[in-house]
């Protein structure tokens, strides 16, 4: 074994390591204090990394944290200032620390350091043909999904459809309004979008070119937009779904509205009122993927700290291609070509059909601005999660969701006292979707002991709608506790995935509906990895802001020992509160404060075939709300119970209070007791 004094040696002598950071950072003591290597944007990569000459790229630091010895803990230390990545920042095994000693990236004190995958844009001028509509600059080539000016999400450009203007082929739309027959005039055809906004979800297909009597889209992502549930042919919203074309420059007539030209350079913007372009702060997201930690099953990334940090400025630009974005539900979609497609799906596959169960294993899912996978005892405390264009942070989701082509094997991590804000999609998405996910083919590849605690989770699907503020799918014990989520369109906290489908024996009306009959969506023997989740303590508000579907607290599938509890919900739209649906099982409802609430508890059993008993073994118990009906069968035949129920009349009783008073985000260094 190559000796320490010799290490350090090796180091000083290759500039790794200067004397002075020597001096300060190490003693020949198993109790010395970090080796610290720092970093600034005014620094030097040729430096040492000690304060005095610190390194300027987050790269140069990296490079030397795998260099220097692991007897000890090893810290980055970030100053004041932002950095503007080109490419995500990726981290592997030999980024962890040794012998549960971690290497932490932090903020330096008092410092806000910012990792940003945006260019600030400036160079403003009035458009020659528009006085209200101002154009810059910006890189020729570049595409992007989102732009943020005054750190305000601002809009594509965006025009309205009726339902009654057109009708839906599996091609694409026919006109029915005259007056749609001058789209066929408007360049960048192949770059407009068509978005349709339904009962719960929220989907986005790319058009090929426009004809004076119809719009062809770009296939498979329209084709996949028509089948299965809440489709854009036939919503289950009915009258209330909407439809819009968009990200055309002619579509630029509101305020805070802007368009993109990659081939030309240019990026047009509509003021908002009172902003003055010669001073905004304009960014335009380059990166979709800021951080990516992932390991391999057999050597994941241990022990790695993010204290303090901001991760800032991101697009997705997947449902800019031909797959589109067919949403399914909380970040799932359909990516493609469906084999058997029907003829005649507006009509034979609005409600499911065989084509549509067939691929249910296969569908996508959404990848996070900072992805996890492979990767045990990781924890992210005290960091900024801003602007964002898909999800914010993903922990264990599909190989596909990840630009390492890692899935899954996230254990033991923690999320915590971090504020996620102004999000595209999800905060926090925990857990895969697909076959290895619910059914892990070895203990390394399962996703098990995560914390999400007090959290601070504000404005989130403001892009894809259909995301819920915190998902966990297939996990084994998530907590999710003493959260402070609100400003969605969607749901709050989701727990589970699969409607029951996957778990031991299957469902019968899954059977019914053909998703048994492909060879690689067979029934399992096993049940599924999900147990243990504990949703508890969260102040849940002001979300179900569009969509009638899910709820405030949602949870699917079989989970033993689930306990959902002591949780506060209001402000959520007259919708509904606490919602066990397909499958649900073994969950226990205690003590939780809903107010205003359409539905205070629902639980989906699928009335009309009240014998399958999908949704059972269920406990509600001594939960309090004001307002609101008990949906489902909460019969003994189910298993269903309620108990010690408490409908309020005026102001909450005491017990009440103490819940309302302890939810949400606990003051630093608080613990919980009961």
């Amino acid at each position: 074994m190559v000796s320490f004094t010799r290490t350090m040696a090796v180091l000083i002598a290759s500039g790794l390591l200067s004397g002075e950071a020597l001096a300060q950072s190490y003693k020949p003591d198993v109790r010395r204090p970090p080796l610290i290597f720092h970093v600034s944007p005014n620094g030097d990569d040729g430096g040492t990394g000690a304060a005095s000459r610190p390194f300027r790229t987050l790269e140069r630091a990296q490079m030397a944290t795998r260099q220097a010895p692991r007897d000890g803990e090893i810290v980055v230390e970030l100053a004041e200032g932002t950095w503007r990545i080109e490419k995500p920042l990726t981290f592997t095994a030999a980024d962890g620390g040794r012998n549960r000693i971690p290497v932490t990236w932090r903020a330096a004190p008092g410092a806000h350091p910012v990792v940003s995958g945006a260019i600030q844009v400036t160079g403003w001028k009035r458009s020659p043909d528009n006085t209200d509509i101002w154009v810059a600059d910006v890189p020729k080539g570049l595409d992007t999904r989102q732009l943020w000016v005054n750190e305000r999400l601002a809009t594509r450009a965006i025009r309205k459809l009726d339902y009654d203007q057109v009708t839906v082929t599996p091609d694409g739309l026919t006109f029915k309004d005259p007056a749609l027959s001058a789209l066929a005039g408007l360049p960048g055809q192949n770059r407009i979008e068509i978005e349709a906004s339904g009962w719960w979800t929220y989907r986005f297909a790319t058009v090929d070119q426009i004809s004076t009597s119809s719009i062809k889209m770009q296939q498979p992502g329209w084709r996949n937009n028509l089948i299965g549930f809440d489709t854009i042919s036939r919503s289950f919203a009915g009258k209330e779904a909407k439809l819009f074309i968009s990200n055309a420059l002619a579509f630029l007539d509101e305020p805070g509205e802007w368009y993109l030209d990659p081939l030309k350079g240019k990026l047009y913007y509509r003021p908002r009122h009172g902003e003055e372009m010669a001073a905004a702060r304009v960014e335009l997201p380059r990166v979709g993927v800021l951080v990516s930690i992932a390991g391999s099953p057999e050597r994941p990334v241990a022990d790695l700290v993010f204290k303090g940090l901001t991760f800032a400025y991101s697009s997705w630009m997947g449902p800019s291609s031909p797959i589109g974005y067919a949403d399914q539900q909380t970040g799932a979609y359909m990516a493609e070509e469906i084999p058997n497609y029907p003829e005649n799906p507006t009509e034979t596959c609005s409600f499911g059909c065989p084509a549509f169960e067939a691929v249910r294993s296969r569908w996508s899912f959404m990848p996070a601005a900072v992805q996890v996978a492979a990767a045990t005892r990781v924890t992210f405390s005290g960091n900024r999660f801003l602007h964002l264009g898909s999800n914010a942070l993903g922990i264990g989701n599909d190989a596909g969701a990840n630009i390492s082509g890692v899935g899954l094997g996230a254990q033991s991590i923690d999320v915590t006292r971090n504020v996620f804000r102004d999000l595209g999609a999800a905060a926090i998405a925990v857990g895969g979707i697909r076959a290895e996910a619910h059914h892990p083919p070895s203990p390394t590849h399962a996703n098990r002991l995560v914390t999400i605690s007090d959290n601070r989770i504000e404005d989130f699907g403001q892009s894809y709608q259909g995301s819920a503020g915190v998902l966990a799918t297939y996990v084994d014990r998530v907590s999710i506790v003493h959260n402070d989520v609100s400003g969605g369109p969607y749901d709050g906290i989701d727990v589970g995935w699969g409607w029951g489908m996957w778990d031991e024996g299957g469902v019968a009306r899954y059977h019914r509906f053909g998703t048994y009959d492909a060879d690689d969506q067979k029934p399992y023997d096993q049940p599924t990895i999900l147990r243990g989740a504990v949703v508890a303590w969260n102040k849940v508000h002001d979300v179900k802001r569009v969509f009638r579907d899910g709820g405030a607290i949602y949870h699917l599938s079989a989970d033993p020992g689930a306990l959902i509890a002591w949780n506060h919900v209001y402000d959520i739209n007259k919708q509904i509160g606490l919602y066990l649906d397909e499958g649900s099982r073994y969950v226990t409802v205690r003590e939780n404060v809903v107010d205003g609430a359409g539905s205070w508890l629902n639980a989906n059993t699928v009335n009309e075939r009240p014998f399958e008993r999908i949704t059972i073994d269920n406990l509600a118990i001594g939960n309090w709300h004001r307002g609101g009906e008990l949906w489902g069968q909460w019969t003994d035949f189910q298993n269903n119970r309620v108990e010690n129920d408490h409908a309020v009349v005026g102001d909450w009783p005491e017990e009440a209070k103490k819940v309302i008073q302890k939810a949400g985000v606990r003051p630093e260094g608080a613990e919980e007791s009961r």
